[in-house]
């Protein structure tokens, strides 16, 4: 499930925001000013940012400068009142992915949010130790071959890898593999483990109590 972080300072466009994604299925994090999403930036891994651009304390702007100046390449769509052309040229230069003026058409959003999404960089294959895999397909291949692995379990991987050896929580793990109406599983996340580690059993280390990490080995 691809999570979200959603920064407006106007609490019913937030909550219409948020409503809606949720229902088109994303994890959703919510702030009202600057502050709050820098600190929840620090806390969380998200796919994509949806951020206002007049806010109190500081622009949209000047936030996501801070985040690309510390190498936070994570997607941006700014959704802003202002309609002239130098904010908007001011928005990409620093970094944006997309641009939106208000009022949002939720559906044209969720379509903005769905292309970016796919977009998003990361390559669409990862290969390793003679392993391969196709991230849109959810598919797992050893020298060629298709693995027979669960298309969670591919995802619970995936989430693994582009964690860079950092340890994923069992609620991280739980909030990102389950739809928001889906009951998770503690012990369907251990058989994915247990399949997983039949093939990188060198590479995943259950750290106790907390969750998991992959550790790349060449």
């Amino acid at each position: 499930m691809n999570r979200l972080l959603i920064l407006e300072d106007d609490r019913l466009l937030n909550e219409t925001l948020e409503d809606f994604l949720e229902e088109e299925g994303y994890n959703i994090k919510i702030a009202l000013d600057p502050y709050s999403a820098l600190e929840l930036t620090y806390q969380n891994r998200f796919d994509l940012y949806l951020f206002d651009v007049n806010l109190p304390y500081e622009s949209g702007f000047s936030l996501l400068q801070k985040l690309r100046d510390s190498g936070d390449m994570t997607p941006t769509i700014f959704l802003t009142s202002r309609d002239d052309k130098s904010s908007m040229i001011e928005g990409f230069n620093i970094g944006c992915d997309d641009y939106m003026k208000k009022p949002i058409d939720l559906d044209e959003l969720h379509l903005r949010i769905k292309a970016l999404l796919r977009r998003q960089i990361r390559s669409n294959i990862i290969e390793f130790n003679s392993y391969t895999i196709d991230c849109n397909a959810k598919k797992l291949y050893f020298k060629g071959k298709l693995l027979s692995v669960t298309t969670k379990a591919i995802e619970l991987l995936l989430l693994l890898i582009i964690s860079k050896g950092e340890v994923v929580s069992i609620e991280e793990i739980e909030d990102r593999l389950w739809h928001v109406n889906e009951n998770a599983s503690l012990g369907s996340i251990r058989v994915y483990i247990t399949t997983l580690k039949k093939y990188f059993p060198t590479n995943i280390e259950n750290i106790r109590g907390i969750g998991y990490r992959f550790i790349a080995t060449e």
